[in-house]
């Protein structure tokens, strides 16, 4: 995350970025708090607000802790922001990286509403936003970096697994 701070364009939002709260609190603990807006608990204002961050040039790093959450915003992210570019004939391709997870499962594990996997229905869903799973790892920056970096159109939801945090 502090790779991703280093650039003035990248703000983070979502809830617990600014207060402790999710297993990624931690890892914003560093990031300048100019870069940071804490925002309430409404899944698809906070992927609405994000959109017009990346309209106006920045690059969110929109942070929905879990999968289950990021399902309230998929209207804003399957009817905009990944139709975005083709909605305005090429006018607008905004850049966003959404980091969501799978719950953790150990050492309690929170039930089925917590834990849920929906990367191939959402990559499916999109043509404009690529999933990538992070499994291991080594591959953790190489995702964020190329997140940042691309310039091919396309925005990245990036998928942490909760378990991992302490297994890996």
């Amino acid at each position: 995350m502090e790779f991703l701070g280093e650039n003035k364009k990248v703000l983070f939002l979502g809830q617990a970025v600014s207060v402790p709260g999710t297993a990624m609190s931690n890892t914003l603990k560093d990031i300048n708090p100019s870069q940071k807006v804490e925002m309430p608990v409404s899944e698809e204002m906070q992927m609405g607000i994000t959109n017009g961050l990346a309209l106006n040039g920045l690059i969110p790093v929109s942070i929905f802790p879990r999968w289950n959450f990021l399902l309230l915003a998929i209207n804003q992210l399957v009817n905009h922001l990944d139709k975005i570019t083709e909605i305005s004939s090429g006018g607008f391709t905004p850049k966003v990286i959404i980091r969501t997870g799978i719950g953790s499962e150990r050492p309690l594990h929170p039930q089925c509403q917590h834990v849920g996997d929906f990367s191939e229905s959402v990559q499916g869903m999109c043509k404009n936003v690529e999933v990538i799973k992070l499994i291991e790892p080594q591959e953790i920056f190489p995702a964020y970096k190329k997140a940042l970096e691309r310039d091919d159109g396309k925005s990245s939801i990036l998928v942490e697994y909760g378990d991992y945090y302490n297994e890996k």
